[in-house]
């Protein structure tokens, strides 16, 4: 069969990922018209989207209400619509009379849709009745972990697979509710506290990574567990109860191990940590900022059909939350400026993973090596959005609809905006002043649409931008704010400290320690750029000289090609004086100039793991080894 390639892509946090299209021609936008700020448009005038000094100001400015969506009777309408709530309590239903969970109900750590083969959701056209509806499901039960495909329309279980121990499926709440009360029931933890001077009411635990550090650990859901004080300040992880860990069992909720070797380190005081803006009493030393409106008179140009498909300007797509990669963008079109036609750009892309390994060796710290995606979830820990300040005025918002750990259904709201951006940027420009008579100044405003989603992952909170421009281009970034996963110290100061080369991060406030770590975000990308015969191609850029005589320039660059023949050929490490491009090509379809169709994958900031490649959390992130990896299964790829 067919082997189509599908590309993996490693980027740093706070960068984002560009796929410039490369043989379409700009689409215009419709000339602006500005309302009358008189009479029937007043109310346009005002600032509905603002930057204010007060917070309370913000939230009482009007906002552009959508009604919420009741999801118990949704439909799917759509090959790749997610799971609605009737089909959720119907694939509990069929696993509560399974035979192996008829008289203990498995824990669910994962149910989600089965997504169709590819080549049925490419033939599928609106209208036509939909693929099999199929559910994915991965349960603990036992102490075992199962893997089961159950069929919707037959109401039965099509496979099972058991694992003889639990294996590493993603943490669910009940672990992690769980994990973070097992210490108050343990002695030695509340004796530790006592000799603190720590209350218990003014603790919180929480899980982090989880890790793995061995074959002692094989087999074994394990999660490391760590305290901090809430006395004085909501914003807890500036108060670390340093020193102290525990290592917990998920499946029999006990501690395998408990390590304290950090009574001599206090805790950081809780003044000035307090983030939240309504308890300031102290505004910022700068120039107020005045207003910021921006609107849209006659409603935004996008519109959502059927729940999922996007259409706005000349793109197509269809989007949905998912509880581990947060945004799946599928089926995404574009439209020929020339032709109308809709041409195919992408059939999948989402974030796969998010590795996060901090680097101190402490027996507290070392294993801290978050995957963030696989562990926690980004749809799972995206929480609702909040309006005017996290997404403008104008946008729409979409629900997630996941299954808790009992297999029943509930619904994340707001969790993904789509709105129109606009922020004075230019689309294209070009001005001429040559001759008398002979002046052009041309420019055009660019207008983009946005999916956006904020995952909300312990102290970080990673803000995710989809945005698509006309000119065909998709721009990803992610953004990272929150907070700083921080580390007690001894030391108030750098004066203190005896040894600066020992520190594991700098000293960002008094007894704390801001450990330096990584974040390394993975794509996947299933491009299927005017059809599924796709090809990776380096475009590298080499020096060549110039013969004698030939010119006065002695050296100049010149571009070559090579289309990537194995898996091997497309990994690729980045150098900066062995620079290239990368471009995803159709072969077979060409412009009227014969050059093939394809996008170009801009990397606009990436990084590289400098672990060893046999250290333990590398060898769980192995993908992060290069910024760039292509695979083809048999079949049709995902």
């Amino acid at each position: 069969m067919k082997k189509i390639p599908c590309l993996h892509i490693c980027l740093v946090s706070c960068s984002c990922l560009i796929l410039v299209l490369l043989v379409l021609s700009w689409y215009p936008t419709s000339k602006p018209e500005l309302p009358d700020c008189s009479g029937l448009h007043a109310a346009w005038c005002t600032s509905k989207n603002r930057v204010f000094s007060k917070l309370e100001s913000m939230l009482q400015t009007q906002v552009q209400n959508q009604n919420p969506i009741d999801h118990s009777a949704e439909t799917p309408q759509h090959p790749l619509d997610p799971l609605t709530i009737q089909e959720i309590n119907r694939v509990r239903t069929i696993l509560s009379s399974y035979e192996p969970f008829s008289s203990s109900f498995p824990t669910i750590h994962s149910l989600l849709l089965d997504e169709p083969d590819k080549l049925q959701v490419l033939g599928w056209k609106k209208g036509d009745p939909l693929p099999p509806r199929q559910a994915a499901v991965i349960a603990l039960s036992n102490g075992q972990s199962h893997v089961l495909s159950v069929d919707l329309d037959s109401d039965s279980v099509l496979s099972h697979a058991i694992n003889p121990s639990s294996g590493y499926p993603m943490l669910s709440m009940d672990d992690i509710v769980g994990a973070s009360k097992v210490p108050f029931s343990y002695a030695e933890f509340n004796k530790s506290m006592s000799a603190r001077g720590v209350s218990l009411s003014d603790l919180i635990c929480l899980t982090p990574s989880a890790g793995w550090f061995g074959p002692n650990e094989e087999g074994k859901r394990v999660v490391r567990v760590q305290c901090y004080s809430t006395e004085g300040t909501p914003n807890f992880y500036m108060r670390p109860i340093e020193g102290l860990i525990m290592t917990v069992d998920l499946d029999k909720m006990e501690v395998l191990k408990f390590s304290d070797t950090g009574h001599h380190i206090p805790i950081p005081k809780s003044a000035n940590t307090d983030y939240r803006y309504a308890v300031q009493d102290k505004q910022p030393e700068m120039e107020p900022i005045n207003p910021i409106s921006i609107e849209q008179p006659q409603g935004p140009s996008f519109r959502v059909e059927d729940g999922h498909t996007v259409k706005w300007a000349n793109w197509e797509f269809h989007l949905k939350a998912d509880q581990r990669a947060g945004l799946v963008f599928s089926r995404a079109m574009v439209r020929d400026s020339e032709t109308g036609e809709l041409r195919s750009v992408m059939y999948q892309g989402l974030a796969s993973e998010f590795f996060v390994p901090y680097m101190d060796l402490d027996e507290s710290w070392y294993f801290k090596s978050y995957m963030d995606a696989g562990e926690f979830g980004l749809g799972l820990t995206a929480l609702p959005l909040v309006p005017l300040n996290d997404c403008p005025r104008y946008a729409y918002y979409m629900d997630g609809v996941f299954a808790a750990s009992d297999g029943k259904p509930f619904v994340q709201p707001n969790m993904i905006c789509l709105f129109e951006r606009y922020a004075g940027d230019i689309s294209w420009r070009h001005s001429e002043n040559l001759l008398d008579g002979f002046q052009i100044r041309e420019a055009r405003p660019k207008v983009t649409l946005v999916a956006r989603m904020a995952a909300s992952v312990g102290n970080y909170d990673y803000i995710f931008d989809w945005e698509f421009q006309t000119d065909g281009l998709i721009r990803i970034k992610v953004g990272l704010s929150g907070m700083l996963m921080a580390k007690g110290s001894p030391h108030q100061n750098m004066y203190q400290v005896p040894n600066q080369d020992d520190m594991s991060g700098p000293l960002v406030s008094e007894n704390v320690i801001g450990v330096v770590h990584d974040h390394f975000i993975t794509f996947h990308l299933d491009m299927d750029i005017d059809g599924a015969n796709n090809s990776f191609v380096n475009v590298n850029l080499v020096k060549e000289q110039s013969l004698p005589g030939e010119s006065r320039r002695k050296s100049y660059l010149k571009a070559k090609r090579k289309i990537a023949k194995t898996e091997k050929d497309a990994q690729i490490k980045l150098k900066l004086y062995d620079p290239s491009e990368f471009h995803m090509i159709n072969p077979t379809k060409r412009s009227r100039l014969g050059n093939p169709t394809g996008y170009k994958l801009v990397p606009a900031g990436t990084a590289a793991s400098l672990l060893d490649h046999d250290d333990p959390p590398q060898l769980r992130n192995a993908y992060t080894n290069n910024q760039y990896s292509m695979f083809e299964r048999k079949g049709i790829a995902v």
